[in-house]
């Protein structure tokens, strides 16, 4: 087992969630308030409005007293990012032994991953720089719950868990692109359906060299821009749960 230092902390590996708040005969402030009040300010006004001295300010508190409780903002964003996956409902392992169940509860948890970070867009701009995402504590029992779900429908644990990070990376990859487009929107002031409208004659225009592209945008692109969004993910996750349950089977016959 790797030493500790005095507080606690694995020498070398920063761990922002296993990090011991400092004591205070009083203490003003707690982590928690500090990561909700952080949330806050991200949701408010994305990745630029948070900054240490301005999260003090709202609670009322000296930037110095913050990292009584968090080390720097790297920190804090790491706890941030953990706080949205807290969000997440965890599926139940009941009835797994069925492959529709299993799918299902699968693909029920990756519809809540992407809901989550399009509703947090400055998500987009952080999940990619939280480098221990995977051992934060809410992520590790979404991953539990998961893993569980998958062990009942009979995958090995390792099996289990490339099937996990296969589906957890699609989402996390297309909602953060979805996240992104949709801020962009916003920005312009524009609608969603009504910018699409505009930009199809253009990638109409721009694919015609490229017979198959072309054929993709001119005959496939749904009425309802958000609709088509939900159905082009759901048949993302659909591809990755056929692949993960052929390579079990294939296996399985060897």
């Amino acid at each position: 087992m790797a030493a500790r230092t005095e507080d606690g902390a694995t020498p070398g590996i920063p761990m922002p969630w296993n990090r011991p708040e400092r004591r205070r005969e009083q203490p003003a402030l707690s982590r928690e308030q500090i990561v909700a009040e952080a949330f806050a300010l991200l949701d408010s006004g994305g990745i630029e409005a948070l900054s240490m001295r301005k999260l003090a300010a709202r609670l009322n508190a000296g930037a110095t007293s913050l990292y009584t409780h968090v080390a720097n903002k790297d920190e804090l964003l790491a706890l941030v990012v953990d706080q949205v996956f807290g969000t997440l409902p965890h599926p139940s392992a009941e009835g797994s032994e069925e492959p529709k169940v299993w799918r299902a509860k699968i693909t029920e948890c990756a519809e809540s991953m992407r809901t989550a970070i399009i509703r947090h867009p400055w998500m987009v701009g952080v999940i990619g720089d939280v480098g221990m995402i995977y051992l934060g504590p809410n992520w590790m029992r979404l991953s539990e719950a998961l893993l569980d779900v998958l062990e009942a429908a009979g995958f090995e644990i390792v099996e289990a868990n490339d099937a996990m990070n296969a589906v957890m990376g699609y989402t996390i990859g297309t909602a953060c692109v979805e996240a992104a487009w949709l801020a962009a929107l916003a920005r312009s002031g524009q609608d969603e359906q009504e910018w699409m409208n505009r930009l199809l004659p253009v990638v109409t225009e721009a694919t015609k060299d490229f017979p198959r592209l072309h054929r993709l945008y001119t005959t496939s692109v749904p009425d309802e821009v958000a609709g088509g969004r939900d159905s082009t993910f759901a048949r993302g996750v659909n591809v990755i749960l056929d692949g993960i349950e052929a390579a079990r089977t294939a296996r399985g016959q060897h």
